[in-house]
């Protein structure tokens, strides 16, 4: 805590600077066979302007830049010199390479060893899996992850995968991956959503260019576009990619047994995403359905000689960056409601449940242009002098979540949203939990599967304050991570007013929270790898130069 020259202790300030929310588009339906992957229109989102000039100079300014963006882009994409030229087909390697698991494949059409690169161009910066299979068995086995990834600063441009960086990326896969299987490794580019800040055309042009350096510099066979070989993924895709790389690492799915399967939930910055594969009574008794109903939340999948039908919703707007405005919101809303005549609290710290204790943050919060408070308003928003403020936060969680909203489909979890019911469809299957809820709860001592109950015994003690902190002076670094987020409180109310009240799960349900399983990073770039494994799934063996 800091100090008041007359010896009286201040709260701490800070100022929100967390700039890792990864946004995601809305959910659709779709349908997706591990050997066939699936077509689908991708519509960029149209990116309204904003920003309005302030006189012909700063127009001519802006487009300048604008216009030398797109000239560096395209210069940094401008291909060097070919690899590959039209001349010979190669084909893949019949049974070459060595794996310690068997001496020959189970199926000899395919070969024993095969790879596949995936660069992922995230929010944040981008990076590169390089997967090494073999084909031991009728399902493709994973022997080995390669990551590595490049940062930006500038949080907007990040997802642009530049030329620099792909050389920067493509050079790891040409490490690892041996010469004579180069022609024959099939690579897609993924991007999320951060791209579309660039605009439907800029990011249509970007995308187009680095498919052409890929597929004039590069040994490597890129995935067709009809099959979204380098694309704007979409948020239905992306939870059930990461469906599939939790369910394949756990051995759930792939084998030949009909094991029961995870279910993932996954709290990104601007969306949190649910994926899981409801089960129904054979019957009718109890009123309960024999199927799951039809409709954007139904993701039909084949995978290893398996059907499932899964369930999966994007919730757009309700991930933990996105929440934490929200939150915010219904101070100031609720602020105004009270003093809507006189203003001059908005420059005043205004309490907030959410935020610990003795300590005060900054935040800018956003409303309609035509808001009282709008277009945007910055403020301080500073804890409660009484240190037992979680339930009051709680109730705020709750409250964005929209109970009460119409449910056209029921059964709904919140805002709307149809989603059958946890504790009748999937009430004893593992429930995995990625992304923000493991970065809020492993920092903090909490084990690797812990059930609601515990996440709120957590949540109580952490919004108590320091003076009930001791309990984490054995955890490494936890001490300092509760000291420097003035929102600790604000996010594990969110997280547990999501997973109790939104998703409707007891007190009682475990929950396991994990970076890797067996080794391998979890996320969404395994599960879209293993489709490629296929050449049905958009690619052929590249053309060799011949001398």
């Amino acid at each position: 805590m800091s100090t008041g020259v007359d010896g009286q202790q201040q709260p701490q300030k800070f100022i929100d600077s967390d700039s890792g929310a990864r946004h995601r588009s809305v959910s659709r339906s779709n349908g997706f066979v591990v050997q066939l992957p699936v077509e689908s229109d991708r519509v960029f989102d149209k990116q309204p302007d904003k920003m309005v000039s302030q006189s012909q100079k700063s127009r001519w300014v802006k487009t300048g830049g604008i216009v030398g963006f797109i000239f560096l882009v395209l210069l940094w994409l401008s291909p060097s010199k070919p690899v590959v030229s039209s001349f010979t087909q190669e084909k893949a390697p019949s049974t070459g390479g060595v794996s310690t698991k068997c001496t020959k494949p189970f199926d000899s059409s395919k070969p024993l060893i095969q790879y596949a690169l995936m660069v992922d161009a995230g929010s944040t910066g981008s990076r590169i899996h390089v997967y090494r299979f073999n084909n031991c068995g009728s399902t493709p086995e994973l022997e080995n992850e390669i990551f590595e990834q490049t940062k930006r600063r500038r949080v907007a441009l990040a997802s642009v995968p530049t030329g620099r960086m792909l050389k920067a990326l493509l050079a790891v896969a040409l490490q690892n991956v041996p010469e004579e299987y180069r022609s024959c490794t099939p690579i897609a580019v993924k991007a999320t959503a951060g791209l579309r800040l660039l605009g439907p055309e800029l990011s249509k042009n970007i995308l187009e260019a680095v498919r052409t350096r890929l597929e004039t510099v590069y040994p490597f066979a890129v995935v067709s576009r009809e099959k979204g070989g380098v694309e704007i993924m979409d948020g239905s895709d992306e939870g059930v990619y990461a469906w599939i790389t939790t369910n394949y690492l756990l051995g759930k799915i792939g084998g030949p047994d009909e094991t029961p399967t995870a279910a993932i939930f996954d709290l990104g910055g601007g969306s949190t995403q649910i994926v899981f594969q409801p089960t129904f009574e054979k019957s009718k008794a109890g009123g309960m359905p024999e199927h799951l109903a039809e409709g954007d939340h139904k993701y039909e999948l084949k995978f290893g000689g398996r059907e499932f039908d899964l369930y999966q919703h994007s919730h757009l707007g309700y991930g933990l960056m996105s929440a934490r405005e929200s939150m915010n919101r219904v101070v100031l809303e609720a602020m105004l409601a009270n003093n809507q005549k006189d203003l001059s609290w908005l420059k005043e710290p205004i309490s907030n449940a959410c935020i610990q204790p003795d300590m005060e943050k900054e935040v800018t919060v956003t409303f309609p242009d035509d808001h009282p408070l709008g277009p945007k308003v910055t403020v301080t928003m500073a804890g409660p002098r009484d240190a037992s403020a979680a339930p009051q936060c709680r109730a705020i969680a709750e409250k964005i979540l929209k109970k009460d909203s119409e449910c056209k489909l029921a059964p709904c979890s919140f805002n709307g949203i149809h989603q059958p019911s946890l504790e009748k469809t999937f009430s004893h299957e593992d429930v995995y939990i990625f992304s923000y809820f493991y970065d809020r709860t492993a920092p903090l001592g909490m084990p690797s599967s812990f059930t609601l109950d515990e996440l709120h015994k957590l949540t109580a003690t952490v919004c108590s304050g320091e003076d009930s902190w001791n309990v984490f002076e054995g955890v490494e670094d936890a001490l300092k991570e509760l000291r420097d987020r003035p929102d600790w409180c604000m996010d594990l109310n969110f997280m547990m007013g999501l997973l109790h009240t939104g998703y409707e799960m007891p007190l009682s349900r475990e929950v396991k929270i994990a970076k890797k399983i067996k080794d391998n990073e979890l996320g969404w770039c395994l599960g879209a790898s293993l489709p490629l494994l296929s050449q049905e799934s958009g690619w052929t063996c590249r053309i060799k130069e011949v001398s």
